[in-house]
């Protein structure tokens, strides 16, 4: 009789999810998630994503229910609570869904040489990315560098149909009775309270709810849509992927590729991916520069500057109004993501490391690889070819992307009353105007904290001299 041991971590779900068909395969199955205190307490874990695991947690022991089965909450170190969990129950093998963050993977590296010590196994599975990272290959096979190539390779891969969930969970082992567990709901650390209205429900109901909302028509849209701030034209199903409620081959699989809308969405898809692949391969860019040469840049240690991006302070209505978006509702529109972090590495040229680690401790979706690919994509020290020289215009961005100034108002509300032609520049109105309209600049809203025309030149030449 085998006894095995199913450990859920960024897969909450249990819809196309490798680790826990195979793992129902067995004659008693255990189903268990570790609350790591580490990570609970971490200052790069948000509030928001906190909140949405306690739900998602929730979520996932009703499903495992409806299958006969029950998740087990534990509290602590993986790499003692699992192998001690395993012996306890006397496990022959453990399932896991890989992870390839630097973390996780000493983490499971940690608990893999723990269980073979004991003559146990841990068995790892696909399931976090479409591709398995390692597998989209150059024609000298190696890992692609560059996106472009990677997708059309990664678009004419074959990635499978997703797996429909066990009919049925084994009998859990006699012994899980005697487990110290703990509920998600009273783990003091999971106990968040924000603004409901803006945090998504955590979960794989929710979740698949939100993909069947998409996929019901705003995707065909989404090629048209998905820069424009004012308008709810993205997915949102960021976080539902990063915690695993959502499989992200079944995303691509509902896809039809033939709508320019959800080609588009599919390539987004595909980035996230590409992220995953390079910070497997490459473990060091989670912390440092993709290029090695750019892993010594004479970052500006400003910390009022950065202190007035990460406030929403900046005297730039666009910024301002994303950097509030992200403090409010532990999101933010992916064009305002490049935008502010355009700002804060060459405006401001601030290290990007603090704009990411910023990220992290705000976002809902915080997704390791995804976070640091984005920012050094801006930053001009990743992947991308054109480095360091794109530098964002921030008011050309926002007459551009928010050009009625649906975005500003909401999340500037002291410019709401300011006319389109100002919104994005407010700075430019006469002292009269900023009477009648009630807004002095410099005191009901700040005045630009850098001069971007200067900023983009002193930039060009910092780079040339640091290069």
């Amino acid at each position: 009789m085998t006894t095995e041991l199913m450990w859920f971590r960024r897969d909450l779900r249990t819809h196309d999810l490798p680790a826990l068909v195979t793992a129902a395969d067995a004659d008693r199955l255990a189903c268990v998630f570790v609350l790591d205190p580490h990570l609970l307490d971490h200052e790069r874990v948000s509030p928001a994503r906190k909140r949405y695991l306690r739900q998602a947690l929730v979520d996932l022991d009703n499903r495992l229910g409806d299958l006969g089965g029950q998740l087990m909450v534990v509290l602590g170190d993986p790499r003692h609570v699992v192998p001690a969990l395993a012996k306890d129950l006397e496990v022959d093998a453990v399932h896991v869904t890989a992870d390839h963050t630097p973390f996780a993977v000493a983490r499971d590296d940690a608990v893999e040489k723990a269980l073979a010590d004991d003559g146990r196994t841990l068995e790892r599975h696909q399931g976090v990315s479409i591709a398995p990272p390692g597998s989209v290959r150059t024609g000298s096979d190696s890992v692609y560098k560059v996106f472009t190539p990677f997708h059309r390779t990664w678009t004419q891969r074959d990635h499978g149909e997703p797996l429909t969930p066990p009919a049925a969970l084994p009998r859990a082992p006699d012994g899980v009775g005697r487990i110290d567990t703990v509920a998600p709901t009273e783990v003091p650390q999971l106990d968040v309270r924000g603004p409901d209205e803006a945090w998504p429900d955590g979960g794989e109901g929710p979740a698949r709810e939100r993909l069947d909302d998409w996929l019901d028509g705003p995707v065909d849209d989404y090629d048209d849509r998905r820069d424009v701030l004012g308008v709810p034209g993205t997915s949102r199903l960021s976080p539902d992927l990063h915690m695993g409620c959502l499989s992200a081959r079944e995303a691509w699989t509902r896809l039809d590729r033939r709508n320019p809308g959800q080609d588009t969405y599919a390539t987004e898809l595909a980035w996230r991916d590409f992220y995953l692949h390079v910070m497997a391969e490459w473990p060091d860019t989670a912390r440092g520069a993709f290029r090695e040469e750019y892993r010594d840049l004479p970052w500006h240690d400003d910390d009022d500057a950065f202190e007035a991006w990460a406030e929403g302070q900046t005297g730039f209505p666009i910024v301002d109004a994303a950097m509030r978006q992200l403090s409010t509702m532990g999101w933010m529109h992916n064009r305002a993501r490049m935008i502010v972090a355009s700002f804060l590495c060459k405006d401001l040229l601030v290290d990007w490391r603090r704009g990411e680690a910023h990220f992290m401790a705000n976002l809902v979706d915080g997704d390791t690889c995804s976070n640091n690919g984005g920012w050094q994509w801006a930053a001009g020290t990743g992947t991308d070819a054109q480095q360091f020289i794109r530098i964002f215009n921030p008011t050309t961005q926002g007459t551009r992307f928010d050009p009625d100034g649906v975005y500003v108002r909401r999340w500037v509300p002291e410019l709401a009353d300011l006319p389109n032609n100002r919104l994005h520049e407010p700075w430019r109105l006469s002292e009269e105007d900023q009477e009648a309209l009630g807004v002095i600049i410099g005191e009901d809203y700040p005045a630009p904290i850098v001069d971007h025309a200067e900023a983009r030149q002193r930039a060009m030449d910092w780079w040339s001299q640091a290069t």
